[in-house]
C-alpha cells in the first residue's frame, strides 16, 4: 500500500470481473474494493477470492462490508484472502478492536451530515473514507465542507467523483485519496475500463 506521499491514493470499487481488476491495476490503482454488503456490484467470496489472486501485492485488495455480523464479516474476508476490510456501516469500536487484533488494515466509511465532519481514528480505523450523507449512493456532497485533517492523516474522499470532477473535488477538499465506484460504470454495477484509466489519470494530475 502506498504510504502518504506526493502521489494521490486512488482506490477502485465494487471490481467484479477479471476484466475490471485488469483496467484498475493497469490504470495504476493503489487499493481495489470487492463489495460484500447488499448491492448490485456485491460478490462472492469465492468470486472475490479468484479476482484477488490476480492482484500484485503493491496493491491493496478491500473488502467492503455495512452492518454485518462480524463472524460474517471474517469469513468472507479470510475466504476472499482480501488485506483490508472496509465498514461502512453502524458498526461500533470493538468490531474494529476485533478485526485488527486479527491484522486486517482498517476502512471507515462515514456520510458527512449537516456539516459535521468525523475525525479520522475515531474507531481505531487506519484510513477514514468520507462520503456523502447517505453513503454508497454515488452522489455529490459539499467538499468544501472538509477541514482540519493534518498531513499525515489517511483519509479518502468518495461520493459522486468522476474523471470530470475529482480535480475539483481534490483542489477543495485536499484529501489524502479517492475513491469511485458508480464514476467509472457505464450501468449501474458495470465497470468500464477507459472511465477506469480516465479516472486514475485526472486524479493523479490532480493531486
Amino acid at each position: 500500500m502506498n504510504d502518504a506521499g506526493p502521489s494521490l491514493f486512488v482506490k477502485i470499487c465494487g471490481l467484479r470481473t477479471e476484466r475490471d481488476v485488469a483496467a484498475a491495476v493497469g490504470a495504476g490503482a493503489d487499493a481495489v474494493g470487492f463489495v460484500f454488503a447488499e448491492s448490485p456490484r456485491r460478490v462472492g467470496a469465492d468470486v472475490a477470492a479468484e479476482l484477488v489472486r490476480g492482484v500484485p501485492g503493491r496493491v491493496l485488495t478491500v473488502g467492503v462490508f455495512r452492518d454485518q455480523p462480524l463472524e460474517e464479516v471474517r469469513a468472507l474476508a479470510r475466504g476472499s484472502g482480501v488485506r483490508a476490510v472496509q465498514l461502512h456501516g453502524g458498526e461500533g469500536r470493538s468490531d474494529y478492536a476485533a478485526l485488527a487484533a486479527e491484522g486486517w488494515t482498517l476502512i471507515r466509511g462515514a456520510g458527512v451530515r449537516e456539516g459535521r465532519v468525523p475525525s479520522h481514528g475515531e474507531m481505531g480505523e487506519d484510513i477514514l473514507l468520507l462520503d456523502a450523507p447517505v453513503p454508497g449512493s454515488g452522489t455529490s456532497w459539499d467538499w468544501t465542507s472538509v477541514d482540519g485533517f493534518g498531513p499525515g492523516e489517511r483519509w479518502l474522499l468518495a461520493g459522486g467523483l468522476n474523471a470530470g470532477n475529482v480535480g475539483a473535488a481534490v483542489a477543495a477538499a485536499r484529501p489524502w485519496g479517492v475513491d469511485v465506484s458508480s464514476g467509472v460504470e457505464v450501468s449501474r454495477g458495470v465497470k468500464e475500463p477507459a472511465l477506469i484509466a480516465e479516472f486514475v489519470r485526472a486524479a493523479r494530475s490532480a493531486g
